[in-house]
């Protein structure tokens, strides 16, 4: 931790009972937060994000995912499972062929408010 910039804390001791009060009565249940970290794990992989960033941009099998990312189609699948479980993606079966995309507008909408919190100054 950079010591230039420490943490700012409070020196008294009153508690805003009104404030905490109404924040716990909001607060979701732990359940529920303990799905939504979950699901920003699923983020913090960059060849999961990668994949993300493809399939915003196109529907692709595995085999084009691989290519673009110089990955093996194993280490793809592997991934695409994980995305497929967080209900990121969906696919559909054309023949022989597997297709990805985003699973709906909400990944977008996720992705490109990460990019925009990420870009600004």
């Amino acid at each position: 931790m950079n010591n230039n910039n420490p943490i700012e804390k409070c020196d008294c001791e009153v508690i805003h009972d009104e404030i905490v009060n109404s924040v716990k009565g909001k607060m979701p249940q732990e359940e529920t937060l303990f799905d939504l970290a979950e699901l920003f794990k699923v983020f913090g992989d960059s060849t999961r994000i990668k994949i993300l960033w493809a399939l915003d941009e196109v529907e692709m099998c595995v085999c084009d995912i691989a290519v673009l990312l110089n990955m093996t189609q194993s280490a793809i699948s592997h991934q695409l499972r994980v995305l497929k479980q967080a209900k990121l993606v969906k696919n559909r079966k054309e023949g022989k062929v597997v297709y990805y995309s985003l699973d709906d507008d909400h990944v977008k909408q996720i992705f490109d408010q990460g990019l925009e919190h990420i870009n600004e100054k």
